[in-house]
């Protein structure tokens, strides 16, 4: 018996090893879309943070392979003067980006240094718009629909490159890193050319795995 339980913690030692998950978040440092403003439009745009879970599978020579699923609520508000009729929208969505990462650590003691690249998939999801248009006393239109005006595409991808540190704190890894992505498409396009989503993204994301 104590010989199968000692092979037993071996191997889940060496699972231990070859394997890690956990979480990862963080915030991003640029907007994810960028507006316009002008004497009749005006725009109010929110992202503020980004989470998910993350996996690693540890290869020889301080390589390994990572994948993540980030998730990122975004909104934006849109006000148009137009004199004696004002209309405004609010649309909101979810954003689910899949990072798919090769890693290099540098072999150090406490620090471990990393840098690590690959490719990243982004897919809206949740989209909803909502119209109001008021115009002289007690008229008020509002309506609702889930293909908000300027939708480019709902899914796209790019090319991922990030460095940061990895450090071990007692039985977890806590790992900061600054992260740059190029998309390949935008999300969003708006005809008049005052909204408009970012193909460069930039994210300060910090992992704690085990």
């Amino acid at each position: 018996m104590r010989p199968l339980f000692l092979l037993l913690l071996g191997a889940v030692s060496a699972w231990a090893q070859l394997f890690s998950y956990g979480v990862r978040a963080g915030v991003p440092l640029n907007n994810f879309l960028d507006a316009a403003q002008s004497q009749q439009f005006a725009f109010n745009a929110t992202n503020r943070y980004i989470v998910g879970p993350t996996a690693e599978l540890h290869l020889p020579f301080g390589l390994g392979v990572e994948v993540d699923v980030l998730y990122r609520h975004f909104n934006y508000n849109e006000s148009v003067n137009l004199g004696s009729v004002l209309v405004g929208n609010s649309t909101s969505g979810n954003a689910w980006e899949f990072p798919l990462l090769a890693k290099y650590r540098i072999p150090m003691k406490v620090v471990h240094p990393f840098v690590d690249a690959g490719v990243a998939w982004d897919t809206l999801s949740g989209l909803t718009q909502t119209i109001t248009d008021t115009g002289p006393p007690n008229h008020t239109i509002t309506s609702t629909m889930s293909t908000p005006a300027g939708l480019n595409t709902t899914t796209t991808r790019g090319f991922v490159m990030g460095a940061g540190l990895s450090v071990k704190v007692l039985v977890i890894h806590v790992s900061p890193e600054i992260r740059f992505t190029r998309w390949g498409a935008q999300h969003f396009i708006d005809p008049n050319g005052l909204l408009h989503s970012n193909v460069n993204q930039g994210e300060f994301l910090v992992g704690i795995t085990f």
